[in-house]
């Protein structure tokens, strides 16, 4: 069976190509979220496949509304939890690799895209300009055009190379209303976005490490990618009429995937309009295939924007300027970690991690005071009260959440806690200091290990 699909390039959005065949995996091709089945703390009952937009509703973490329009998700306070938690990690990850980021504005005059190239390649996807004191300005479909024109504000030496620049920045897509859904095809898009400018030298070296941050990441995210493509021009797609520069391109690419051992496909007509690309392909529950994160080489913009760096020599040469994401939309990111995991995140993603159960109202001053050192230390940590029910059921009620604490009267005396992970094993009572100690230094670390015996 074939499935027709279309997929993001990190800056020129649809690849030029329009819609690609991608093979259909089996749903066991991404790992099924786990649900624990209440009945015994060994059996787990694995659903085949999860649908993002059905549990991202059902879990209170987005939704949409006519009136706001098709496309345009909103974000409730355990989704905007985890898109916060998200990004503040790639940020991070951003800055210990030697990025400095940077805003710009959502509008830009249609001279800029003009340049950029974009006008011409993919103005069908842009949203019609509008008119603004005599001049005309659009909403971004990428964020490659300012962040040239922010490199070409200073001058550069070659001492500052590479340059690292990166945001996480809006971006909008003038998407048919039929291929919308959920959050994996939107029109407002929150774009993990970075450009590297550098010397034609440096290229290999950027391009090998945005690889390793991306495979870091999804390591953290507990995703497996599908596989890894060279995505190349086809026929009859729009792309920058310049021979000499894609073949330099798709040389440099090739020979990094070469360097770095890791398996990859060529693909016709999934490149970028000015360029060819490493894509990072991702693959849901029900068989869709679609590009998470990409690299990629560019010789074109830094032509078209002129930029320059003076070299050892006192003259001026041509920066390349390497793209990269590595997740990509943080909307698609978000959609594949829910159907990833079945709402049950990593515990450092997880909206509440973990859930504090005074087995009756006479532990709630212990339930309160463990909350707020929950807070003191940076967990995201909530009461669930006798009021709610019976223990068993509120266990129940809380089964994606990481980590259960109980406590009883002995627990109180104590200042211990019960701990049970998500799953439902259950540990000894220990100390609080203990137990908050071992769950910050796991969620601090970003690991997907509930314990540090157990992987969960």
């Amino acid at each position: 069976m074939r499935h027709e699909a279309r997929c993001y390039d990190d800056d020129a959005g649809e690849c030029p190509g329009a819609l690609t065949d991608v093979l259909v995996r089996s749903p066991g091709a991404s790992a099924p979220g786990l649900r624990h089945c209440g009945h015994s703390p060994d059996v787990r009952e694995e659903t085949a496949m999860h649908d993002h937009r059905k549990l991202g509703r059902e879990l209170g973490l987005f939704d949409t509304d006519p009136l706001i329009g098709a496309g345009l998700p909103y974000w409730l306070p355990d989704g905007a939890t985890v898109r916060h938690t998200l990004e503040e990690y790639i940020r991070a990850a951003e800055r210990r690799a030697g990025y400095r980021h940077v805003y710009s504005p959502v509008l830009g005059k249609r001279e800029l895209y003009e340049i950029s190239g974009h006008w011409a390649h993919y103005s069908d996807d842009m949203f019609p300009p509008m008119e603004l004191g005599g001049e005309q300005v659009v909403l971004r479909p990428s964020l490659c055009p300012h962040h040239a024109v922010i490199y070409r504000s200073r001058s550069h030496s070659y001492r500052e190379l590479p340059l690292r620049m990166a945001e996480l920045g809006g971006m909008y897509r003038s998407e048919l209303s039929g291929v919308l859904g959920g959050l994996t095809r939107v029109r407002a898009i929150q774009l993990n976005d970075a450009h590297i400018f550098c010397t034609l030298d440096q290229v290999a070296e950027e391009a090998q490490a945005a690889l390793k941050m991306i495979r870091r990441a999804y390591e953290a995210l507990g995703i497996t990618p599908t596989r890894y493509r060279l995505s190349l021009p086809g026929p009859g797609g729009k792309y920058v009429a310049e021979p000499e520069k894609w073949q330099r391109s798709t040389t440099l690419l090739t020979d990094v995937l070469d360097r770095s051992g890791l398996p990859y496909e060529a693909a016709e007509g999934e490149a970028a309009f000015y360029g060819p690309k490493i894509d990072v392909q991702v693959t849901d529950g029900a068989g869709r295939e679609s590009t998470l994160s990409t690299v990629q080489v560019d010789f074109h913009q830094p032509e078209q924007f002129d930029l320059h760096y003076i070299g050892a020599d006192g003259a001026k040469h041509r920066p390349v300027m390497v793209h990269r994401s590595i997740i990509g939309s943080v909307e698609r990111a978000v959609a594949h970690l829910i159907e990833q995991h079945g709402g049950a995140f990593p515990a450092w993603l997880a909206p509440t991690q973990l859930v504090i159960l005074p087995i009756s109202d006479t532990e709630l001053p212990n339930a309160a005071a463990l909350a707020q050192r929950c807070t003191r230390l940076g967990l995201r940590a909530e009461i669930v009260g006798p009021e709610r029910g019976s223990l068993g059921a509120r266990i129940r009620e809380a089964r994606l959440v990481p980590y259960q604490a109980v406590i009883g009267a002995k627990e109180a005396a104590d200042d211990h806690v019960a701990l049970r992970l998500r799953g439902g094993r259950r540990l000894d009572p220990q100390p609080v200091s203990d137990v908050l100690t071992h769950i910050s230094a796991l969620i601090g670390a970003n690991s997907t290990d509930l314990w540090a015996d157990a992987t969960s």
